[in-house]
């Protein structure tokens, strides 16, 4: 069997795009030979930033002969008196077939034409002749290019093309305008230490050609190359050196022959806070910084780059980085200096000068909307006094540090320069962690705030964003989300069940509503839409995050429920503390052992009209009409289940429940079968009523914990 090598040169490609690419391609390239009946290739996929490439190894020559059978129209359209009609002169023309191959079968639905097709398989080269462009051109990335005066377009324009059958070159051409591009057998080396061409004899070969080239075509081979080149030197220097995950990727694309090379600058740039010094050489220069040990707490006056260079030109390249390093640092040294020059809350004024929204003010303005929102989180906490002058204040300068020159620079310190400033102004502690901490979680693995104030001023940035954002009218739709909103809704629902915090998140939607109607009277209270919005939250959170069972989330969330929305959105820990449970108690099986009776019970309530929070027997239940000893010993339990649904629902103690509801089951079982079993849907109207208001309040109790009825059984 075969082996096929395709190469695609490019001018450098963006490292996104070559990373994309590589995952687009494994991904697709297998599924179009499985769909062309070419299987069972071994499939390798390499990019560098000059080039893609795909070795298919044990390619099938051709397609395997195929039989396939085809349906066609009904027998009587196809033939009358005997003679072929138009229809099955048509469906044989179609199918490529004489009428004489035509049969006639009976099927459920009558007889119909068949026709028993054979197809020759096509040689693989001419398959691969067709899906190669489409494996290219079908490429997405960003910012894409015109490549020539054509139409194509593609990342970067294309340079060189390699296609090889083992040692033949399969004939292809990419045309775009008057650039066109003929397949070959000469790649490209490195651009210093292997200029000239690279022959290739074979498609196996490449691996090994491109390597005596300078050219590690193999992305997870180039980026163990780099981490071990990188922790060697930081070993050489004393020194340890964290592998941020996106830098390493980052740099693996960026380089097709790495080589580690170390740089210094100046101790008194370790002045500077570390975060800013790391954020100039990780983000804007994409080096390493070399910390003192593995705390990755203090920074050494070294860092580690990865060069695409010449080797032996590491001192000239180490010097030029030095050259830019040295520069960048230096401006964040006065940059620093310069906001220290005054306290932090002097910055406030220059928040009126920045926009936050259009229709929404200034930050300034949104700053003094989260000191009111913070306060109204403060009022349903109760915290110290101590903890609520931190929140305040903490909210009053959440976003002074925006104006600095600091982050003016490097947006991506905003919270943590103010964190520096405030501890610099004599801000309290608590005071410069909740700067910082308000902006966490930044992304889907960040950490969650730690503190009561970071936590609560956090709360109160997110939710004016959503209330005032949705009350303009920008929901999201689809991949729609500029403002990230679906992030924090994620936010607010993340912080307040890892902290514990008991917050009314109904109460709080509805009054910052009322301020934004009241600041905006053309605009509709958003607090429905909200409401939506966060219960989709909840129901995503729950079963992506937490792992329960999607019926489990729907039997704590209600199926268009009014009832328990509004319970899910006034107390957001009930909600996380039953979802929990439930999952539990499936995977325990207590939940097994109370299904069926309350489930049963919960079906038969829905012909009664009983309310839903109703829970005492006595006012509801007639005993007088009792018929069976079953039904007053149902009512019997009833009565001594009500203070054990009130305890467990006052503790949030769903165990004391769920053990009460199976301690009834046997009686409720008797009920419906024992020897004195009744049937609950009686002729007589006053008797029927009374059973249903009995399986009604069962019902009632158990929807303390959830709606069984959205429960499916294990």
């Amino acid at each position: 069997m075969p082996n096929f090598l395709l190469e695609v040169g490019t001018e450098e490609l963006p490292a996104s795009f070559v990373s994309g690419a590589i995952a687009q391609w494994r991904s697709r390239i297998p599924k179009t030979l499985d769909e062309q009946f070419l299987t069972g290739a071994a499939i390798e996929v390499y990019g560098t930033p000059r080039r893609l490439a795909v070795l298919l190894k044990g390619l099938p020559a051709q397609q395997p002969d195929r039989e396939e059978e085809i349906k066609g129209p009904p027998a009587a359209a196809a033939f009358k008196d005997g003679k072929p009609t138009k229809a099955a002169v048509g469906f044989a023309r179609k199918q490529e077939v004489e009428i004489e191959d035509l049969e006639v079968r009976q099927t459920e639905k009558g007889e119909f034409v068949f026709v028993l097709k054979k197809t020759a398989g096509r040689p693989a080269t001419e398959i691969l002749t067709e899906l190669i462009p489409q494996w290219i051109f079908s490429l997405e990335g960003k910012r894409f290019m015109s490549w020539g005066d054509g139409d194509v377009r593609f990342s970067r324009p294309i340079r060189w093309l390699v296609a090889l059958l083992d040692d033949q070159v399969l004939p292809l051409e990419l045309v775009s305008g008057s650039e066109t591009v003929k397949s070959d057998r000469l790649s490209a080396g490195h651009r210093v230490l292997h200029p000239d061409p690279v022959e290739l004899s074979q498609a196996t070969d490449y691996v090994e050609s491109l390597h005596n080239a300078f050219i590690q075509v193999d992305p997870q081979e180039r980026q163990s190359k780099i981490q071990q080149q990188v922790e060697a030197a930081a070993q050489t220097l004393g020194g340890y050196v964290p592998m941020y995950p996106d830098l390493l990727a980052e740099v693996t694309d960026l380089v097709e022959w790495p080589t580690a090379v170390v740089g210094k600058f100046e101790p008194e740039f370790l002045d500077l806070p570390p975060e800013v010094s790391t954020t100039v050489m990780v983000t804007h220069q994409r080096y390493f910084p070399v910390f003192t040990d593995t705390t990755a707490q203090e920074l050494n006056p070294y860092f580690i780059t990865i060069s695409n260079g010449d080797p032996a030109k590491s001192d000239v390249i180490a010097a030029g980085n030095e050259r830019v390093i040295r520069a960048r640092l230096a401006d964040g040294q006065f940059f620093y200096k310069a906001d220290l020059s005054q306290p932090l809350e002097s910055y406030l004024p220059q928040l009126e000068k920045v926009t936050f929204q259009e229709d929404l003010g200034s930050v300034r303005d949104k700053v003094r909307r989260i000191e009111k929102i913070a306060g109204q989180i403060t009022a349903q906490l109760q915290p110290s006094q101590q903890e609520q002058t931190d929140i305040q204040r903490a909210a009053l300068l959440c976003k002074a540090d925006l104006v600095t020159q600091m982050v003016y620079e490097f947006p991506e310190l905003q919270g943590v320069m103010g964190q520096k400033y405030a501890a610099k102004s004599g801000e309290t502690a608590a005071v410069a962690t909740a700067i910082f901490e308000h902006y966490l979680p930044r992304g889907a693995n960040d950490v969650l705030p730690q503190t009561l104030p970071g936590q609560v001023v956090g709360l109160a940035d997110r939710l004016d964003t959503l209330v005032s954002i949705f009350g303009l009218g920008m929901i999201p739709t689809g991949s729609s989300d500029p403002f990230a909103l679906r992030r924090a809704a994620n936010a607010v629902v993340s912080i307040s069940w890892d902290a514990d915090l008991s917050i009314n998140l109904q109460e709080l939607i509805e009054a910052i509503a009322t301020d934004f109607v009241g600041a905006h009277p053309a605009k509709t209270s958003p607090v429905e839409s909200l409401q939506d919005f966060f219960l989709q939250r909840f129901r995503t959170l729950l079963q992506e995050e937490r792992g329960i069972d999607y019926d489990l989330v729907n039997a704590v969330l209600g199926e268009n429920d009014p009832e328990y929305a509004e319970r899910a959105l006034q107390d957001l820990l009930d909600l996380r503390d039953r979802a929990l449970f439930l999952q539990e108690i499936r995977n325990n099986g207590q939940l097994d052992a109370i299904y069926e009776t309350v489930n049963r019970s919960t079906r038969l309530a829905a012909q009664g009209d009983l309310e839903q929070q109703k829970l005492d027997p006595s006012t509801v239940v007639r005993p007088n009409l009792f018929q069976k000893s079953s039904e007053q010993a149902f009512y019997n339990a009833l009565v001594e289940l009500v203070p054990q649904t009130q305890a467990a629902q006052e503790q949030r103690n769903y165990q004391q429940l769920v053990d009460a509801l199976a301690k009834i089951a046997p009686t409720v079982s008797s009920f419906f079968d024992g020897e004195e079993s009744v049937l609950v849907m009686d002729a007589d109207l006053e008797i029927r009523q009374n059973r249903l208001n009995l399986l009604s309040l069962l019902r009632n109790h158990a929807r303390v914990l959830a709606d069984f009825g959205a429960i499916v059984k294990s």
